[in-house]
């Protein structure tokens, strides 16, 4: 049982994402790098927020729990500004490595995109976030124990990776929509997506309610899809050409920069 919770959960959780890399991404290996490029942003921008929260505990009273609670709600807005900051950071890098790009290639046009950009440089936040969300989890799902046993929630493991996959496809939503954002310097749009990831993180201190954060996470989840959607050139018309295979370069794969 254990190994199917193990499996089921990972699946759940990383499933959508890996399809994603594998179809759009794997072959390209321009976009490859840039993924992993912006993993090891979402990476540093953990890092430095671990280190203000490991000093902040040190010099806390522990003893006190309001101060502990207060704390914790500190450092999820802190990590999440972070987050946000090195995404704004990756942005400027991307711009100046793709006018590089272009200044080497023998084209008109630019390598990649910066839609394409936007979009693979989010999948790799979401990638580094959901593996450092869940590892954890998925080591103790395959046992010895069982969950719920001294009358907790049976739901805990299911709950994780359904929470882990909303925040893997947000941040690649997020990516979009904030790329997009600063390009054309909409900034209510890029304090937008920073309030929604500070939403959908505070959220988790509803757990083990776990209906009261899910529910409203894939609302969100739903709504920055569209947003995302439309602000990676899309519309109803291509959106019925893409689902039945007419229309093929508007999939990333075959997508031409613009």
């Amino acid at each position: 049982m254990t190994a199917a919770v193990f499996f089921g959960c990972t699946f759940i959780a990383f499933g959508p994402a890996i399809a994603l890399f594998l179809f759009t991404i794997a072959r390209e290996p321009l976009r490859v790098i840039f993924l992993i490029a912006g993993a090891f942003f979402w990476l540093v921008s953990l890092l430095l927020s671990s280190l203000v929260w490991f000093i902040s505990v040190q010099i806390s009273n522990k003893d006190s729990a309001a101060q502990q609670k207060g704390l914790l709600i500190f450092g999820v807005v802190l990590s999440v500004l972070l987050q946000e900051t090195f995404r704004f950071a990756y942005y400027k890098l991307l711009k100046k490595a793709n006018e590089g790009l272009l200044a080497l290639s023998q084209e008109e046009t630019m390598p990649i995109s910066i839609r394409q950009l936007a979009y693979v440089s989010g999948l790799g936040f979401g990638f580094m976030s959901g593996a450092f969300s869940v590892v954890n989890i998925l080591a103790d799902s395959v046992g010895p124990g069982t969950v719920g046993i001294h009358g907790d929630s049976q739901h805990y493991f299911l709950s994780s990776a359904f929470m882990t996959m909303a925040i893997i496809l947000l941040h690649m939503f997020w990516g979009v929509v904030f790329f997009d954002a600063c390009e054309k310097q909409r900034w209510w749009a890029v304090a937008a997506v920073v309030i929604s990831h500070l939403i959908v993180s505070c959220l988790t201190f509803q757990n083990p309610e776990y209906v009261a954060s899910l529910v409203p996470t894939y609302v969100i989840l739903f709504l920055m899809g569209v947003w995302a959607f439309y602000s990676a050139g899309g519309s109803l018309r291509n959106l019925k050409l893409c689902l039945t295979c007419k229309d093929k370069d508007f999939l990333l794969a075959n997508h031409r920069p613009r």
